[in-house]
């Protein structure tokens, strides 16, 4: 059996190219220097006050 060449991009190529750019767009992300945002303080005893809980507490009511 011949194997045949393909045209264009094949599955080895792209999985070449994404082992390479995957360390690359990490270290590009932490050299921008872009500050993190600050934790929220949490009080344990209640519940948190987000947009998420305030939609499920409508939900949730009859």
């Amino acid at each position: 059996m011949s194997k045949t060449k393909e045209t264009g991009a094949t599955r080895r190529d792209f999985l070449k190219l994404a082992g390479t750019a995957a360390p690359a767009a990490v270290a590009a992300a932490s050299l921008s220097g872009e500050a993190e945002a600050a934790e929220l303080p949490v009080d344990e005893t209640r519940i948190q006050d987000t947009a998420h809980t305030r939609a499920y507490l409508d939900s949730a009511r009859f």
